[in-house]
């Protein structure tokens, strides 16, 4: 009688559904999986390095492109560190404006987390629904830094600038007529927080077509249910964080726990799984993207009625206005060393972790004195959730592979770094 042999097979890095240039080296057992191993390393850039040879200003747009998908929460994290070893305090009004667009972003990345990981399964008119509203917010990303994506809007002490008084608006052109154009504007006609304040009102209705889609399809229910199962301690002992974490039934928040920026005066609630499996932290996402737009609602009306600075006047810190620095020689002077030689930070060693849409994402620095960090550490949530993917994988399918590597929502930027 012949003797069966387990064999292996690559999954990547050139697959449609490995989110980045993932190499799986699979052990099969005619189609069980008995070994899943992923290779890493095939997107590393060597931020952490690369920050050692750059000023403090010139390594913020690398946060950019750790996790492409959720841009300015990146950012936050290491404007966080910065301004723990400065010591300095960021104006109410720039904190209100970066914990509106961490939401903003949150939710950016839940619809391309859902919408790529229903696509991943067979779903396709999810996809194609989340990046309809990806569009309108994207569009904020634009309008307030001139960048779809890559923003560097947050700056240490503060924002690039206050938000603008209008929308940019859809053009005339031979394939629209003047209904559909009209159509298209009337949420632009007002300022931007006009704008984000029509989307609040719209998004809940857009989740419910997502959950109308998916919540209780069947084809949805058999591939997502009972799928990479983690218990609550092995999350823990895993390192999860985030939806990974909050699926298998553990209430931990840092916007809760270790509230950061203005965090502690929102109202909102942490959405929990109960049964650790891809369904649980589906539903966690979906819910995740209702709270995250009651915190942008908030920011909205209190930024309408507080106008005030978005950056500290620190000069050593931030640049002066342009119109002081065309101006005055002591401005001028001020924002050429600046942007030459960099802001001095004093000596110290720090960590400033955020609640990524991710999981905890943190920046941990040292400085010596000087312009450039000594050292930089990148905690990022992705590298934990891969981690665990021979546990989550083992004893399913092969096709099973491509839901739990849904489910974990990574992003190669930040695991390879």
């Amino acid at each position: 009688m012949a003797k069966l042999r387990n064999y292996t097979i690559n999954f990547g890095p050139q697959h449609p559904a490995a989110h980045g240039v993932l190499r799986m080296i699979l052990e099969l057992e005619g189609e069980t999986i008995v070994r899943a191993d992923p290779h890493i390393g095939l997107l590393h850039r060597g931020t952490e390095k690369l920050a050692e040879t750059r000023t403090y200003l010139q390594a913020l747009p690398y946060m950019d492109r750790l996790d492409y998908v959720s841009m300015m929460c990146n950012e936050q994290a290491y404007c966080l560190a910065v301004e723990k070893l400065l010591n300095i305090e960021v104006p109410l009004r720039a904190q209100y404006i970066r914990v509106m667009f961490a939401e903003i972003t949150r939710i950016l990345n839940h619809l391309m987390g859902v919408g790529s990981h229903a696509l991943d399964i067979g779903a396709m008119t999810v996809f194609l629904y989340a990046f309809r509203e990806r569009e309108d917010l994207m569009d904020l990303y634009e309008a307030v830094s001139g960048a779809r994506m890559h923003a560097a809007y947050y700056r240490p002490g503060g924002v690039y600038r206050d938000l603008p008084d209008f929308m940019p608006k859809y053009e005339s052109s031979k394939y629209r007529n003047a209904k559909v154009l009209k159509e298209l504007n009337a949420a632009r006609e007002g300022t931007m927080l006009d704008f984000i304040e029509d989307f609040t009102n719209r998004f809940p209705g857009c989740v419910d077509e997502y959950e109308n889609l998916l919540t209780d399809n069947r084809i949805w229910k058999q591939r997502t249910v009972g799928i990479g199962v983690v218990s609550p301690e092995r999350a823990l002992q895993k390192g999860f964080t985030g939806v990974m974490l909050r699926g298998s039934g553990i209430e931990w928040d840092v916007r809760k726990k270790q509230p950061y920026e203005v965090y502690a005066k929102m109202d909102f609630d942490i959405p929990v799984g109960v049964n650790g499996d891809c369904y649980d932290r589906y539903l966690c996402r979906i819910q995740e993207m209702r709270e995250s737009n009651r915190i942008i609602k908030q920011c909205v009306d209190w930024l309408r009625v507080n106008p005030g600075p978005v950056i500290v006047d620190n000069h050593k810190v931030a640049p002066p206005h342009r119109t002081d620095m065309k101006m005055g020689m002591e401005d001028l002077i001020h924002h050429f060393k600046l942007f030459t030689e960099g802001m001095h930070v004093p000596e110290g060693e720090v960590y400033a972790g955020i609640e990524h849409p991710k999981g905890e994402f943190g920046i941990y620095l040292i400085s010596d004195g000087a312009n450039k960090p000594y050292r930089m550490k990148i905690r990022a949530p992705g590298f934990a959730h891969l981690q665990g993917m021979d546990e989550m994988a083992r004893g399913h399918m092969l096709a099973d592979v491509v839901a739990i590597i849904g489910t974990q929502d990574i992003v190669f930027g930040e695991v390879d770094r």
